[in-house]
């Protein structure tokens, strides 16, 4: 009996010392945020918890590759390779301009037939974890293409999801989606694949039972990979996918291409037992570098837009002229004149039309199309951003006659070859001092750090579609209070927003074109919500006159770059209440999307008791009004916001 019991023993001392070299964890500085790394039977896995909850149940790791299949027949190295990454930088063109970042990274190492193949390297910060793959030269091979990933991300059951399905190629409007633009699913179930079984885009927001939520994405993606996508498998997995065949009318491959050693883009994961690490994350410029530097001192500003209430048949010069005036007496610094204005208005009236921003303090965006071969979008000019030649012709032109930036539109594409596209423009475009927009394009993956003059991006369902739509107009509270949430707590977001013409028409009357459904109050604090350094709104004119004097005024005021974000309360799809602040100032929101009015008494610890500030807020039937308010000694405030309203509290 004794043997038996010291052979028992004995087991068990090896089964530990097994499982001890094949597993290792790191933890985040403060220690609640916690991942576990193991190999089993040759395969790579992850799991992540915090505060001893799981947020990730046991997720698979591994690359296959054209030169070997790193998905199995894996060893991990015992020794684990740890550091602390303790680093501040400055970022204008975020949601927190001084940035913080303390995390700990850890190195794990990872053999196939004795030969070092990949590490897999993990930083931890409190509530966030990014990782990425350096892969190694395997035998003579210097470099490779990845065929698949095995990548994934396993959630406990019962976990429901807040997603954006990924399109269909070459579908929609002249070819040119996938473009980032389809509805999203609240609260649903896994176990899906998105619509045509194509999966998800970035990011990903899922709620995991009670325990709290976790946002998935990825940053660092440029010319050296592919943009990603999330698949839906079976029992709460979903796995990495690459673009579609059939992207950008067939061309690029798929499958991204690397040199060996080479490393992947970082995978993103924020975790939280509340949505305020959700919010406030900065994981996506955290553990990306600026690529160049920049060439200038690039200036952030507000500005109008013509397009979004007068459409193509007003990209003409005499509309231009009224919208420059327009941004002259708002204070805004630019006009974005849009796609056309190379028949309608024609260069030389360009050279004019600058001129003529010149003197009155203004500057231009203007639009250009992205392509010439791989979608039908026929409005121009086009042609001219996609070849190195024409492009950097075009912009030294630009920058000759005093041209601020560029609005880039049409991409339709994730693939290798689409990404190299966005960077080169970015590229040369830094060398003439212009800042970059992009529409119909993919999400931002950290663009803001690497690319100095990369401003914003649309990657939404924007403003254009509730001109387009009365169903958008209808949904419009409800997809705003999804934002902060997903799409923008990953990089700025050019929604083109904030209209206060009750209709989206030139004349502002019911004669056509879509209503408006939500207050002007509500604009107002989509101005603060929506977080882009360069914002272009769909103000017009006669709101000059037709628009409430209070709206006005504060639209004159609103910044566009911010110091800091909080978050207040709120749940994706009903409602959203957040701070941001700019200099001294907090700027404080609620927008409502729920049926009944939205009661909530909340804590501002930002704000200064005994203090007076101004309140925006709606009456039941959406008027609007500017009053004040004496901030009590509690710091607690009482709010009223009914459904489609808002209520914005400032100094």
């Amino acid at each position: 009996m004794k043997i038996v019991k010291n052979l028992i023993c004995l087991i068990f001392v090896l089964n530990f010392g097994v499982n001890a070299q094949n597993s290792a964890r790191v933890s985040s500085p403060d220690g609640k945020l916690v991942v576990l790394v193991t190999t089993e039977n040759g395969k790579i896995s992850y799991e992540v918890r915090l505060d001893g909850k799981q947020f990730l149940t046991k997720s698979p790791l591994g690359l296959q590759t054209n030169v070997a299949d790193l998905r199995e027949g894996l060893s991990m190295n015992a020794k684990v390779k740890e550091s602390r990454i303790d680093e501040n930088y400055s970022l204008a063109t975020i949601k927190k301009s001084k940035v913080h970042y303390v995390a700990n990274e850890a190195v794990f190492t990872f053999k196939k037939d004795t030969n070092t193949v990949f590490d897999v390297v993990f930083r931890v910060s409190n509530n966030d974890l990014a990782f990425k793959y350096k892969l190694y030269p395997y035998k003579k091979a210097l470099s490779c293409v990845v065929n698949e990933e095995a990548t994934g991300f396993s959630f406990p059951t019962g976990s429901t999801t807040f997603l954006s399905s990924q399109s269909r190629s070459m579908v929609g409007f002249a070819r040119t989606m996938p473009s980032y633009e389809i509805p999203y699913t609240v609260d649903d179930a896994m176990g899906q694949n998105g619509r045509d079984n194509n999966g998800y885009t970035f990011p990903c927001l899922f709620k995991v039972n009670e325990n709290g939520w976790v946002l998935i994405s990825e940053t660092g993606v440029g010319a050296n990979y592919c943009g990603s996508r999330l698949m839906g498998q079976k029992e709460g997995l979903y796995t990495i996918g690459y673009p579609m065949m059939g992207e950008n009318n067939g061309n690029g491959t798929t499958t991204p291409g690397i040199m060996l050693p080479g490393e992947t883009p970082w995978r993103t994961i924020t975790v939280g037992e509340t949505l305020s690490p959700i919010v406030e994350t900065t994981v996506a410029f955290d553990v990306v570098k600026p690529l160049y530097e920049a060439s200038q001192k690039f200036e952030y500003t507000k500005g109008s837009w013509s397009w979004i209430i007068k459409m193509d048949s007003r990209t003409i010069f005499e509309e231009q002229i009224n919208y420059i005036d327009f941004s002259a007496a708002m204070g805004y610094k630019t006009v974005l004149v849009d796609a056309l204005w190379d028949t309608q208005i024609g260069r030389e009236k360009i050279v004019e039309l600058c001129k003529y921003a010149k003197k009155k303090g203004v500057s231009l965006y203007l639009w250009y199309n992205s392509n010439g071969y791989w979608n039908d979008a026929p409005q121009g000019p086009k042609g001219i951003m996609n070849n190195t030649i024409a492009r950097r012709k075009e912009m030294a032109w630009l920058k000759s006659i005093g041209v601020k930036g560029i609005k880039v539109d049409f991409f339709g594409g994730d693939k290798q070859v689409t990404l190299k596209l966005y960077e080169d423009i970015l590229y040369d475009a830094n060398d003439f001092g212009i800042l970059c927009i992009f529409h119909g394009a993919t999400l931002p993956r950290g663009w803001e750090r690497m690319y100095p003059n990369f401003a914003s991006s649309e990657a939404v369902l924007a403003s254009e579609n509730l001109a387009f739509s009365q169903q958008f107009c209808n949904k419009e509270s409800f997809n705003a209070t999804l934002h902060p949430f997903i799409r923008n707590a990953v990089g700025s977001m050019d929604y083109g927003g904030s209209a206060l013409n009750k209709f989206y028409n030139g004349n502002n009357t019911p004669n056509r074109g879509s209503k408006r459904m939500t207050s002007d109050v509500y604009a107002l604090a989509t101005a603060v919500l929506f977080q882009s350094p360069v914002q272009h709104f769909a103000l017009a004119p006669n709101n000059l006159t037709d628009a409430p004097t209070w709206a006005i005024n504060f639209m004159k005021e609103v910044p566009t770059t911010w110091d800091e974000v909080k978050f207040i309360d709120g749940y994706p799809g009903k409602y959203v209440i957040l701070a941001r602040r700019h200099g001294a100032n907090w700027y404080v929101v609620a927008i409502n999307a729920e049926k009944e009015t939205l009661k909530k008494t909340i804590k501002l610890p930002m704000l200064n008791a005994n203090s007076e500030y101004r309140i925006y807020a709606d009456d039941e039937q959406l008027n609007g009004k500017l009053s004040k308010i004496k901030v009590p000694t509690t710091q607690e405030v009482e709010l009223t916001v009914p459904f489609n309203g808002a209520v914005l509290i400032v100094k």
